[in-house]
């Protein structure tokens, strides 16, 4: 059942943060969710605080989160950026506040465990972003999945952008305080999709590469998102497309791909599983950009006959929304502590083997270029002298 009406008092939640997903994501569906209320809002820039003043309901604007009090908040809401993460939702879990934090939860497994320890000591419960398994239309995919493909055999993943470069030259580029690039930002939603495809799972097997042929052209930025521009977008450091190959410790193979730029015209996601009775295919587009195809698409296929799998329309966005939904009943129950960072323990132990592996790659690729500039002169020598 819908976690909206009257049936409990509203969640009194603090958004820490104003930055873009504050703004455009968060704040809206707060005020139109019956379930919440935005009690205050949290951001050191206190000419942030300009565009909040006039929330109903007497909104508190407040410059740190030390001036939050566990009695009068229900819930915070951290949209801050990624290097920030940890720290500030470690901080209000050790104060007994309850933290819904945006992707990546997490930079790398040090952090998730410090966020464990911090929900253990404060007793308070971390929730994470998970927009996309809230979808509609990949909540269909997973009925499709569990009553027509039979044991699953691969997955693959993609989400390639046409040109959606976040933030250029900010910090969404420089990798000391993203942490990383399009693995980090649209990858974490494709793992965190295939999560319940899966289940809990480990993958005995990782490998992955990374390119940056696109992150430092101005033209690849993602102008949808409105962001002032930088002096300098060609500092870049962190990838602009990532692709894994995963496979899991029963056999299964998971290949992805995540693109905030690339030569294709439209923005478009898509998944695809195969199992041994079938094979299913969705075809949509995650995200807020407006470069993309019109509606998703899910098509089955077995013994070559192919069905159209019809979908329910929902405007962009609606998954946040029915996030939500789900947000007081995951907060009353006290199952829900824990579960969130056995997850992103899974996660970001696959996104730093594909960043190994990566890392690996570039400098054997180094070595070998290295190798082919040696004047042949040398390599005579050197041939000469070994025998």
């Amino acid at each position: 059942m819908s976690a909206r009406g009257p049936a409990r008092d509203p969640v009194r939640t603090s958004v820490v943060g104003l930055g873009w997903a504050a703004k455009s994501i968060w704040l809206p569906r707060l005020r139109q969710h019956p379930s919440f209320s935005v009690a205050s809002v949290v951001d050191p820039n206190t000419a942030a605080h300009a565009e909040i003043a006039q929330d109903r309901g007497g909104t508190r604007l407040l410059t740190d989160v030390a001036e939050l009090d566990r009695s009068t908040t229900d819930l915070a809401i951290v949209a801050v950026p990624n290097h920030l993460h940890s720290t500030v939702a470690c901080r209000l879990l050790r104060m007994g506040i309850p933290v819904f934090l945006e992707k990546p939860v997490c930079l790398n497994s040090a952090e998730a465990e410090q966020l464990a320890a911090a929900e253990q000591a404060g007793g308070a419960v971390l929730l994470a972003g998970s927009a996309a398994r809230y979808r509609s239309d990949v909540r269909t995919l997973r009925q499709v999945i569990s009553e027509d493909l039979g044991e699953l055999r691969h997955i693959e993943l993609s989400w390639v952008r046409a040109r959606g470069v976040p933030d250029a030259g900010g910090w969404f580029t420089q990798r000391q305080f993203a942490g990383g690039g399009a693995l980090v930002d649209l990858g974490w939603h494709l793992l965190d999709t295939v999560g319940p495809i899966l289940g809990p799972v480990g993958f005995d097997q990782a490998v992955g590469t990374v390119s940056d042929d696109f992150v430092n052209d101005r033209t690849s930025a993602a102008a949808w998102r409105k962001d002032a521009p930088k002096r300098d977008a060609s500092d870049g450091d962190v990838e602009d497309t990532a692709r894994g190959f995963l496979i899991t410790e029963d056999g299964v193979s998971v290949a992805i791909r995540a693109s905030w730029a690339s030569h294709e015209p439209y923005d478009v996601t898509r998944i695809r599983v195969d199992g041994s009775a079938g094979s299913a295919t969705l075809t949509c587009t995650f995200g807020f950009s407006p470069n993309r195809r019109k509606g998703s698409s899910l098509i089955l296929v077995r013994d070559g006959v192919e069905i159209d799998v019809p979908l329910p329309e929902e405007e962009i966005g609606a998954e946040y929304l029915q996030q939500l939904d789900e947000l007081p009943a995951l907060l009353a129950d006290p199952a829900s502590q824990g579960r969130t960072v056995d997850e992103v323990r899974r996660t970001i132990a696959v996104i730093e083997r594909i960043y190994r592996s990566a890392r690996r790659a570039r400098i054997g690729a180094r070595s070998t270029r290295a190798a082919r500039t040696v004047p042949h002169s040398t390599l005579l020598n050197t041939e000469d002298h070994h025998a």
